[in-house]
């Protein structure tokens, strides 16, 4: 059983079963694998697994039992079967630099907070249309830096106020600090009465915008996971009298998995429950689409509707022709343009 451990790999058994790599949200230490709507998350170098919609994890003969529905030694038999099979995608590569990593914390505090115009600011307030007077916020309660190449790390809190870890996000890239831990990121005040948890740093400060000021409201997100960490800091939190959980977590399923959660915690320490959906796929996304709109409503207050009317509109009635204008003026516009 060893020696089948050590020669088949988690994503072997993962591909054998029609499963394809998510190479925009997989890291080294977690490639997330998907099928459908059905998602898997390797990790410990191919070795292990998790589902992130259950509780299920294991080793690669559970994983084999987990798929198929079938008992272990029908699963050794399955694993042995495809033993030096070769994974479709490249190897992992790391960009990372060989010098050890320094401790979590001294790494957060050399990073400086975003500024405008900076990498992240224009990553977060142009990129993904967070308002300056969110960010700034954000800023102020010290829960952003820079990250580089222009990307933004958004810290996770642990329940002592120490940072634990960080979401990475930018143009280019998206993943979690390496060695960190995911906890909550947390945006508002700690004594808040409502908690409005979602899935990323991102559509926590995009959940705060759309809302607007609200005193006693503390945005959260789970960082796209729910670690053991992050489920005791939710049950620390929900345990406070008189307090409203909400699930504002995304809507597709593994958001509404996430809400069931909420759900039975909620249930579990005697605090209301809310289920809050977002019209599109995250919050992110129907901020972006709202400042759109109130965009392309303040460009026709300025320029006025005549100018924003179909050209079809602005040309000469039927039965009417426009006044002809002489050869040599238009020779002289053409030159002129």
């Amino acid at each position: 059983m060893e020696a089948l451990r050590a020669k088949v790999s988690c994503e072997a058994v993962l591909e054998q079963a029609g499963y394809e790599i998510d190479l925009k949200e997989s890291t080294r230490r977690a490639v997330k694998y998907r099928r459908g709507g059905n998602i898997v998350i390797v990790t410990h170098d191919g070795r292990g697994w998790f589902d992130p919609l259950s509780d299920e994890k294991g080793d690669v003969f559970g994983l084999a039992m987990f798929l198929e529905g079938i008992p272990f030694p029908s699963a050794a038999g399955a694993v042995a079967s495809i033993v030096g099979y070769q994974l479709s995608r490249p190897e992992w590569r790391s960009s990372r630099s060989s010098v050890p990593l320094e401790d979590i914390a001294d790494r957060w505090r050399s990073r400086r907070k975003p500024s405008p115009g900076s990498g992240a600011w224009r990553y977060l307030c142009w990129g993904r249309w967070i308002p300056t007077a969110i960010a700034q916020q954000a800023i102020q309660e010290g829960v952003l830096r820079e990250g580089p190449f222009g990307s933004l790390w958004a810290a996770h809190v642990d329940g002592q106020g120490r940072v634990v870890g960080w979401e990475e996000r930018g143009p280019d890239w998206r993943g979690f600090a390496s060695g960190g831990s995911k906890v909550l990121f947390r945006f508002g005040p700690g004594d808040a009465s409502r908690l409005c948890v979602t899935e990323a740093a991102i559509d926590a400060m995009s959940l705060a915008a759309l809302e607007g000021p609200r005193e006693q409201t503390l945005y959260l997100s789970t960082g796209g996971g729910w670690s053991p960490a992050t489920d005791a800091a939710l049950a620390e939190l929900a345990a406070r009298p008189g307090l409203t959980l909400v699930a504002a977590t995304d809507a597709n399923s593994q958001g509404e998995v996430y809400a069931e959660r909420l759900r039975a915690l909620a249930e579990a320490s005697g605090c209301d429950w809310q289920r809050l959906c977002p019209p599109a796929e995250d919050w992110n996304e129907v901020l972006k689409a709202r400042e759109k709109e109130k965009r392309e409503r303040n460009m026709e207050k300025k320029v006025g509707p005549a100018a924003c009317a179909p050209a079809a509109s602005r040309e000469a009635p039927p039965g009417m022709r426009r006044p002809l204008t002489r050869p040599d003026t238009d020779a002289a516009t053409r030159e002129g343009s």
